[in-house]
């Protein structure tokens, strides 16, 4: 292990050898606690999807039961935590939100579940907060295990955050009897802390605002881990809704599970919230150090993040040497199990679910597949995103369609009415972690509820922000580190899209016109600050056919997260929000629907990838579903496939 376990062993073996004999006191022994962890679960307990209507063995807490009920029966001492996004994330998450309720008493589905599976302890993320506070706090009380949240605060309005009560408990300390190897018993008091993204005071802003406050993540781990060693816990584990980010801490840092392994006291790190997995291939070649993929720690500390939906389990093995009282930790062992593997492109299911998780949640399933299944409307011709990444795409055009034609209705009769309104939206599904059958493929005929969830995943609601034409470019700017920089005059094959940034950070923004000139480096960095101040990527931006006026106004409709500060995009920080609409985006796509009855979704090719001088060839992945809609186009050729089930294309840029 890394050097602060062996740092521990030698303190121990200090403390347990006599200045006489050096025999160990007869009470030492060698106790091994198993840690697991599931985490952002996101509502997806059958091992099924919604939006493609059909089972799908990469996702579903009744599959990642068997893995549970496996680490149980493998080990003697084992804590069982949820490190929360659990209650929001699919179709049955908003149907019980927005259509069916959940009354004081009513058991949400997740926890009949989970209290199946007898969890210890529950920590808090930042979807829980989606549907309001009300509605989260009728649905944890189903819980039968207790809830931790250490950095969120009720808003008492005196400005003195030394006198702010906690919204939940910061954490507990969850008393086991444990059996060494020899067989004999002993206490073990372990000390749960929860922590959350800051940032749900600004994502969920008209829920929250003058509720509740958050604090840094890091800060609040050096206040309260020592307090709660003062108050008896044996080790310490720290559960952080929260990603990994090595970049020099900000303060209010999303991502700071890197930051939060140097506080000293904490044993263990828990960790979620970015959909990625570690130790994994995830985070293969990152040079980057106190990084130990090999041992699963960070820093020297023990650490696991277990994939999205059920994809993994968590597993940490601690080492405990000593007796009541005075525990160290002398070695750990980390895994994330996964449910299913890929083989020859194929998926290929690990584990069974659990039938009785199954039967414990299959009134809510039937009620959702009802629910989903619903129609709303017509689209005369396919919707899909297989090339939203590389041209303008369906899949956007019907969003951004109907947030402008809200927004619009909106502001008649008011101070806006005559601002040009524009409206920005992202591809959710294209690909990436989500595999290459992650893409909306809506075809051509009836479109049902569960399209319209499809096409817009998540339950944003509608905000619309004032911003001047110099604004609305720097947001594009942005938008474009989608694309690596491609150099024209090389003659090899180059990646034209950057895995690295997500695709629903890609937005596309219609009502103005324009192209994109990816041999220009990125004008912004990803966390929104300039890097190259003389590059501009956005060329010919026009608005109403002519270059756009830098100073004239536009409302822009987009979602509560862009428009309070999410991805970090320039001028977006909240402070410019003239709409907050209490409608959910998705609910404002259904009702377009509704009252079209009949839509065309096709595409204004309002942006495009601006033609490249020279040799260069570029190439993007794909879902193997593209093929059906290349309709011969020349630009395009097939490569195969890759390993991991995404097509190879090649994409003509030259002019």
């Amino acid at each position: 292990m890394r050097s602060q376990l062996s740092e521990r062993a030698a303190i121990l073996a200090a403390f347990l050898i006599g200045a006489g004999g050096g025999a160990l006191p007869v009470s030492a022994a060698e106790v091994t606690l198993r840690l697991i962890e599931t985490t952002d679960i996101h509502n997806h307990l059958y091992n099924y999807d919604y939006y493609r209507d059909r089972p799908d063995d990469t996702m579903g807490l009744a599959k990642t039961a068997t893995l549970i009920r496996r680490a149980r029966d493998e080990a003697p001492n084992t804590v069982l935590i949820d490190n929360g996004d659990l209650i929001q994330g699919n179709p049955m998450g908003d149907y019980l939100a927005t259509v069916k309720g959940l009354n004081q008493g009513d058991v949400h589905p997740v926890y009949k579940a989970m209290n199946l599976l007898d969890y210890d302890v529950g920590n808090l993320g930042n979807h829980e907060f989606n549907y309001g506070i009300e509605y989260l706090q009728r649905a944890i009380a189903g819980a039968e295990f207790p809830y931790v949240s250490a950095n969120v605060f009720v808003e008492d309005g005196d400005g003195d955050p030394a006198n702010d009560e906690h919204f939940l408990d910061p954490y507990v300390i969850v008393d086991k009897v444990v059996t060494d190897a020899e067989g004999a018993e002993h206490r073990l008091r372990i000390g749960v802390i929860g922590f959350v993204p800051p940032q749900i005071t600004t994502w969920d802003r008209a829920h929250l605002q003058g509720r509740l406050v958050t604090r840094d993540i890091v800060e609040v781990a050096a206040e309260l881990v020592p307090r709660l060693r003062a108050e008896g816990a044996d080790i310490v584990v720290a559960v952080a809704h929260s990603g990994f980010s090595a970049a020099a801490p900000q303060g209010m840092d999303e991502n700071a599970v890197y930051y939060l392994s140097t506080v000293e006291g904490i044993d263990a790190i828990l960790f979620g919230h970015a959909h990625r997995v570690f130790p994994g291939e995830d985070f293969a070649g990152e040079e980057i150090p106190g990084l130990d993929l090999e041992a699963g720690t960070i820093n020297g500390v023990p650490s696991v993040m277990p994939g999205f939906w059920g994809s993994h389990l968590g597993v940490i093995d601690l080492t405990l040497e000593g007796s009541e009282g005075a525990w160290t930790v002398a070695d750990a062992k980390v895994e994330a199990r996964p449910i299913y593997e890929r083989r020859d492109r194929e998926i290929v299911a690990l584990v069974e679910a659990q039938q009785d998780v199954l039967d414990a949640v299959r009134t809510e399933h039937d009620e959702t597949l009802a629910f989903v299944r619903s129609a709303i409307g017509t689209t005369t011709a396919p919707i899909n995103s297989y090339f939203a990444l590389i041209q303008d795409d369906p899949s956007i055009q019907i969003v951004t369609d109907a947030q402008k034609w809200y927004v619009e209705r909106l502001i008649q009769g008011t101070e806006y009415e005559g601002i040009p309104v524009l409206s920005a939206g992202a591809p959710f599904k294209a690909g990436g972690r989500g595999g290459p059958d992650y893409y909306t493929d809506v075809p051509a005929g009836e479109i049902a509820i569960r399209n319209a969830a499809d096409l817009y995943l998540y339950p944003n609601t509608l905000r619309a922000v004032l911003l001047t034409g110099a604004q609305v470019k720097d947001w594009l700017e942005m938008s474009a580190n989608m694309f690596n920089t491609i150099d024209p005059d090389s003659d090899g094959m180059q990646e034209l899209i950057n895995p690295a940034f997500p695709s629903y950070n890609f937005d596309v923004i219609d009502g103005v016109t324009y192209r994109i000139d990816v041999t220009k480096p990125p004008r912004f960095n990803t966390d929104g600050t300039l890097a190259n101040p003389d590059s501009s990527r956005i060329v010919d931006l026009m608005y109403d056919g002519r270059p756009i006026d830098p100073d004239a106004r536009f409302i822009v409709a987009t979602n509560n997260y862009r428009a309070g500060g999410g991805g970090k995009f320039p001028h977006l920080d909240g402070s410019n929000i003239v709409i907050e609409a209490p409608d959910e985006n998705r609910t404002v796509l259904v009702n377009y629907i509704l009252e079209r009855k009949t839509i065309d979704p096709s595409a204004d090719g309002n942006w495009s990838l601006a033609p490249i001088d020279g040799d260069a060839e570029v190439v993007f992945t794909t879902g193997p579903g593209a093929a059906a809609y290349l309709d011969g186009r020349s630009d395009v050729t097939a490569l195969g496939v890759t390993e991991d089930g995404f097509a190879r294309y090649a994409l003509k840029l030259g002019k």
